[in-house]
């Protein structure tokens, strides 16, 4: 029987078979090649301390309300979960229906770490050719930078910051460079995370343990014009409103939790004018700038900067793990998060 991965409690990860549902007309089945974790998003919700542990956001009064017990398949953000974030494989078998795809095509999409699947049609997308399984499992933080930098409206000559750099901060560093800006710092403790940041373009790497962050930027650069916070950390949205310059701007782009300490709103965030812009989540539609902008385009334009080399992943998942060893794996980027930059399985 397929395996797959699991929580089946708060930080209990386990690999168990499951069985695969019989083939309907319009769907297709999938063996697995390469899958990857969202470890930010995703590991809120496997430690349960997300909102969405107790609470559901009513959809008409946009607000999260307490959720009621409900009885049969658990939703997201309840145990036990499917665990990963996308995943790219090859079509093993059509229904009667499927008009787009066939048997031995490369597909990739939204779907959790296990060894087969079996989804509609239009859940997962025919790969592009050109873009390799580990592109197309980056796909996701791409699309996150993509949004913040684009919320951020960074432009030529703009001085930026980006803190946190995992896989979303490692990205929004590329596209920030491709926005125009001329200097770009990254705030991170993690010294391999730094070192990949160089290699991404970065001019001027800080470590947030071993310095005032915010005050250095301001002596090095004068302040930012924008100040991105990837790492969900309150302590670094203090650090990214207090390295950036009067009347700049700070994308929030983390999914944060709990109360927030370090984060001290009666200081610089009083006095200096700035504009604190949500929205990076790509699935919050429709966008500013909508309907220029969709989902659809923001998807496509990641696809063609990986097309044109203009976007890179080298690097990025530091660690590709054998399925049978993925609970060790999964452990680890919940307990030692310095570890392991972005989490990818293989199936062979």
């Amino acid at each position: 029987m397929p395996r797959e991965l699991v929580a089946v409690a708060p930080r209990t990860p386990v690999i168990r078979e499951y069985e695969e549902p019989p083939l309907r007309p319009n769907q297709v089945r999938i063996k697995s090649r390469l899958s990857a974790e969202k470890h930010g998003t995703s590991l809120m919700v496997y430690r349960g301390i997300s909102p969405l542990s107790t609470k559901r956001i009513d959809p008409e009064l946009g607000i999260f309300v307490p959720e009621p017990q409900r009885k049969g398949k658990p939703e997201w953000g309840k145990f036990p979960m499917s665990l990963g974030n996308m995943t790219v494989g090859v079509v093993t078998e059509v229904g009667d229906e499927v008009r787009h795809l066939k048997v031995g095509d490369r597909v990739y999409g939204y779907l959790p770490i296990r060894e087969t699947h079996t989804v509609d049609e239009d859940h997962v997308k025919l790969a592009p050719p050109d873009l390799s399984d580990e592109e197309l499992v980056c796909i996701d933080p791409a699309a996150v930078s993509l949004m913040a930098v684009r919320e951020g409206n960074i432009r030529v000559g703009d001085r930026v910051a980006v803190f946190g750099l995992g896989a979303i901060g490692l990205m929004a560093i590329q596209m920030a460079k491709l926005s125009g800006a001329l200097r770009v710092i990254g705030v991170e403790p993690v010294e391999s995370r730094r070192r990949l940041a160089k290699k991404y373009g970065a001019d001027i790497l800080l470590d947030p343990f071993s310095c005032d962050a915010g005050l250095e930027i301001k002596k090095a650069v004068g302040g930012v014009d924008v100040a991105i916070e990837v790492s969900g950390s309150y302590q670094a949205l203090h650090q990214a409103i207090r390295a950036t310059s009067y009347g700049g701007t700070i994308v929030p782009v983390s999914w944060y939790h709990g109360e927030a300490r370090g984060l001290n709103l009666g200081e610089e965030w009083h006095f200096n004018r700035q504009v604190m812009v949500s929205g990076a989540r790509v699935e919050s539609e429709p966008y500013r700038d909508h309907p220029r902008w969709d989902r659809r385009r923001v998807y496509e334009t990641v696809i063609e900067l990986f097309r044109r080399k203009a976007l890179t992943c080298e690097g990025l998942l530091s660690h590709i793990v054998r399925f049978d060893e993925v609970v060790e794996a999964y452990r680890a980027i919940d307990e030692r998060p310095g570890e392991i930059i972005k989490l990818g399985v293989t199936y062979k």
